[in-house]
């Protein structure tokens, strides 16, 4: 049967566009596009999270004091937790929630530790958003030292490229609280959402300058507590402005090392070298642990004060309306938001530090206890309020009491 002209053009054009595609696949792979194409791919999760010094470029962040020891205790974690009125199999949970570490320290005894599909001890496990705590912490350490005058300040007072624009005029301590009224994006699950964009600017190295000045206004700041992800990268770009000090050369001796961390960490880059301080500090989950002992201890460390104990009092104890826990009209979620620090209802004396993807470092000081959990779970905005429970079990149960209730 003789093929029709047309039909053997259309063939040859498919033909050549199939080329075409494949030659820009190809490309596309050897650029830093591809980083932030794939990142979150099902198939690479769990290797990227523990591996992310082989996805995107970094600083290392050097553990050169002495280490803040952590006892040992092994005790067993409970069985179950209560979660909606039913009883919930803690193994399953860790399981359905692509769990890859569990570490659980009771007054400074390591009481539990795990590590699943390929992680183990030394594993440096990426933070996501857990690293927007550690800002906070960095922010309460300028201050405390006079680099930054006042919360009140806008942030173009100190990031001068900022200026006239709708970042520029937040107050830093509405950016502290997810409380700037900028229009940013935050669903991981639209493609084109600005979070999202926002990994392939970083990867190219597009100045964070840059995407900031792009945010639009959308609502009056410090009225509304809604989290976007645009409020730390501000946060960053002042502390650099305001000490004069690069971010990693400032995390590293004025928090990882006085803090007693045992291992070196490393927090990610772009193309340009800049650093994505929403996210992206890489580090093993007795270090988080020790951030976490961190605050439980007021921001001391065996009586030397490393944050300001004020300033850890006021990032886990809100007190504007739209900042308190529970059913509240001016907050995009029923956890509190405290100074970059997650306050869930119900849980007196609780804070946490969360990130995407199923990252916590959560404390309970009335307990003493925290608990670090790393994973790769898809579902982990359905997740919290359910992992919230599974930890408020899990304190109760090493702390003796078993049959207690919050």
């Amino acid at each position: 049967m003789k093929i029709p002209r047309i039909a053997k053009i259309a063939l040859s054009v498919l033909a050549g566009l199939a080329m075409i595609a494949t030659a820009g696949f190809l490309w596309l792979r050897t650029t830093p596009y591809w980083a932030g194409i794939t990142l979150f791919a099902e198939s690479k999760r769990v290797e990227n999270f523990r591996a992310m010094d082989t996805v995107f470029p970094y600083r290392p962040i050097a553990s050169k004091g002495e280490v803040w020891v952590f006892g040992s205790d092994p005790r067993p974690l409970p069985a179950q937790y209560e979660f909606e009125g039913e009883q919930k199999d803690l193994a399953a949970f860790l399981e359905r929630t692509v769990t890859t570490g569990l570490l659980v320290v009771h007054d400074g005894d390591i009481v539990h530790e795990e590590y699943r599909l390929g992680a183990d001890e030394t594993s440096k496990l990426t933070s996501w958003s857990m690293a927007k705590s550690v800002v906070s912490a960095l922010i309460g350490i300028a201050v405390e030292e006079g680099h930054i005058e006042s919360l009140s300040d806008p942030v173009d007072r100190y990031v001068g490229a900022l200026a006239g624009t709708g970042y520029g005029a937040v107050p830093i301590e509405h950016a502290l609280t997810m409380s700037s009224g900028m229009g940013f994006n935050e669903d991981y699950d639209d493609p084109l959402s600005d979070v999202n964009m926002l990994f392939i600017d970083f990867a190219m190295g597009t100045p964070m300058e840059e995407v900031l000045a792009g945010v639009e206004t959308v609502r009056p700041h410090g009225v509304y507590n809604d989290y976007v992800s645009s409020d730390t990268i501000a946060l960053g770009l002042v502390l650099e402005a305001a000490t004069g000090v690069a971010f990693d050369t400032y995390l590293t001796t004025r928090l990882w090392e006085p803090m007693g961390a045992e291992a070196d960490a490393f927090w990610n880059t772009g193309a340009g070298d800049q650093l994505l301080t929403m996210c992206c500090l890489n580090a093993t989950l007795r270090d988080y642990a020790r951030f976490g002992r961190l605050y439980l201890e007021g921001g001391a460390r065996d009586g030397r004060q490393i944050v300001p104990a004020g300033w850890v009092a006021a990032s886990v104890g809100p007190t504007a309306a739209h900042l308190q826990p529970g059913d509240n009209p001016a907050s995009s979620w029923t956890f509190g938001y405290g100074y970059q620090w997650w306050i869930p209802e119900g849980s007196p004396g609780a804070f946490l530090a969360i990130g995407i993807w199923g990252q916590y470092i959560y404390v309970d000081r009335q307990r003493r206890v925290i608990i670090v959990k790393t994973s790769a779970d898809p579902l982990f905005d359905d997740n919290d309020h359910e992992t919230v429970a599974a930890f408020r079990a899990i304190a109760r149960s090493v702390a003796g009491e078993q049959g207690g209730r919050v």
